[in-house]
């Protein structure tokens, strides 16, 4: 199934972090966020993805088009540095449509551009590229599929701390209480979609205010709610808190390492068997 990543904002919430890079390039660790992204959805079997550029979509193509495998991966220095053996590959069976899809434009505008794109799919994946979750995907596939609906997103909790307030008559406050333990859930992307979800959309319309207006009149929109992790990347603050659980090692949403980590010890137990990749690439690497 093929999955939309709308990755051509400006992202002007972070630019106190950076003014030139884009918000999916951002860094988590080693990789950036829209890469933890991309390998959680590669996680489970999906790895045909679509990026919908716009601003810095030369940055973003330039950091695919000079992947280093070996940030993220174990290797093998020999030769004097000339020769690189790579015990596993992160994006070796990854299919990446890089689609400029407008700068000034918004979600609906860069979905509708990458149409095209997606002739013959019956359901595909869309995704804002700012967040990441430890949300089952198999599971969530599952009941949008059993809802016979057109459109699905996840539904989550924020993540901010903020505090809801409830004020009665007379403005007396009734209740305050953190947002996290509210009943308050919010869009959090994760969008499943059937091919139908193009007839709901006009031209310049953004994608949750007048689409989704008219899935809610005809009862065509699900929503999934996820108790368990989520988050996104808006502001510095949301940075500095990635940054300080990839630090600790507590990342939920990185639902690939116990697979990866069980193969790699398999592998770094018993002698190495190195196979050639493809002419041109300046790595040697393990069958996955």
């Amino acid at each position: 199934m093929k999955v939309v990543l709308f990755c051509g904002g400006f992202g002007t919430r972070l630019r106190e972090h950076s003014e030139t890079i884009p918000k999916p390039m951002v860094d988590v660790g080693y990789r950036p966020i829209i890469w933890h992204l991309m390998r959680y959805y590669a996680h489970f079997g999906h790895k045909d993805f679509i990026l919908c550029l716009g601003y810095r979509g030369d940055y973003i193509k330039n950091y695919f088009l000079n992947y280093n495998e070996c940030l993220s991966n174990n290797f093998v220095l020999s030769n004097g540095g000339r020769t690189v053996h790579l015990y596993n590959n992160d994006i070796e069976d990854w299919r990446i449509s890089f689609i400029d899809t407008g700068l000034q434009h918004n979600i609906g505008e860069r979905l509708m551009a990458v149409k095209p794109y997606l002739e013959g799919e019956k359901m595909f994946m869309a995704n804002y590229a700012d967040g990441l979750s430890d949300l089952d995907l198999n599971q969530y596939l599952d009941r949008f599929e059993q809802s016979d609906k057109t459109a699905s997103f996840l539904c989550v909790q924020p993540s901010q701390s903020f505090h809801v307030v409830s004020v009665g008559d007379g403005s007396l406050v009734e209740s305050i209480a953190p947002a996290t333990q509210s009943d308050l859930w919010i869009n959090g992307g994760f969008f499943a979609f059937k091919q139908e979800i193009f007839d709901y959309i006009e031209s310049g319309e953004e994608l949750v205010v007048e689409p989704f207006q008219r899935l809610i009149a005809q009862k065509q929109l699900v929503g999934y709610r996820n108790p368990g992790f989520w988050a996104c990347m808006d502001t510095l603050k949301e940075k500095m808190m990635f940054d300080e659980m990839y630090n600790k090692g507590e990342m939920p949403w990185a639902v690939w390492q116990s697979k990866s980590k069980a193969q790699q010890d398999s592998r770094l137990a018993s002698r190495p068997s190195f196979y050639t990749v493809p002419s041109g690439s300046s790595y040697i690497g393990l069958n996955n």
